[in-house]
């Protein structure tokens, strides 16, 4: 029980880390990565915040990806819960006004990513699967297997980003910078840390419920 506490506990450290990262990209005000838009949409159209928008999307995508029959873990709970309401908070907190200068908006975006990447690094560490977003494009994937996972990636985002636009969600050069760049800067900081995601045994919600238990 404490293992899996300890890990549930950092699972939210690392959210929190991610979740700051996406508030600088918000920050940056020079355009939002598709799912981002969306959430903007969302909220712009509905009496819920931001982070309410990302919260309902979330567990939204969470029921899907159990239609699906992907693996789901307390790490793909704990992040539909609290990704979106943690960007949120940051949001309401930070007291600039908003960034009207292209290339500082560049150098904030570029310091968000590497937030993600880094909060990406303390979440997936724990092992308990991965964010509900990420479980989609797997089952997707599945069930679209003559597409490379890549193109079925960038058919998701096309299909989010223009549901985001359509709903107002904001789109610009940081868009842009977001589908191409974010990856780059991931896979730098993943390198400095001698990360290889790929090699994370991950463990699903029952196979921690049968650990707690001692089975």
């Amino acid at each position: 029980m404490k293992r899996a506490l300890l890990q549930w506990l950092q699972i939210a450290a690392g959210l929190l880390v991610f979740a700051l990262g996406v508030h600088l990209t918000i920050f940056a005000n020079i355009g939002l990565a598709p799912w981002d838009c969306l959430g903007m949409g969302i909220a712009g159209h509905t009496p819920l915040n931001y982070g309410l928008s990302m919260t309902a999307m979330a567990l939204v995508i969470l029921g899907v990806d159990l239609l699906l029959k992907e693996r789901i873990g307390f790490g793909t709970i704990i992040d539909a819960l609290l990704t979106g309401n943690f960007v949120q908070m940051f949001n309401d907190l930070n007291p600039l006004p908003a960034n009207g200068n292209m290339w500082l908006g560049i150098a904030i975006m570029a310091a968000g990513f590497a937030f993600m990447a880094l909060g990406m690094w303390i979440y997936m560490s724990a092992g308990q699967c991965c964010g509900p977003r990420d479980a989609l494009l797997v089952g997707l994937g599945k069930r679209m297997p003559r597409l490379p996972i890549g193109v079925v990636e960038i058919l998701l985002w096309a299909a989010v980003l223009l549901a985001g636009w359509l709903l107002g969600g904001p789109v610009g050069v940081g868009t842009l910078i977001s589908t191409f760049g974010a990856g780059l800067v991931m896979q730098l900081v993943y390198s400095l840390l001698r990360f290889e995601p790929r090699s994370v045994v991950h463990r699903d919600a029952a196979q921690v419920v049968r650990e707690i238990a001692g089975k």
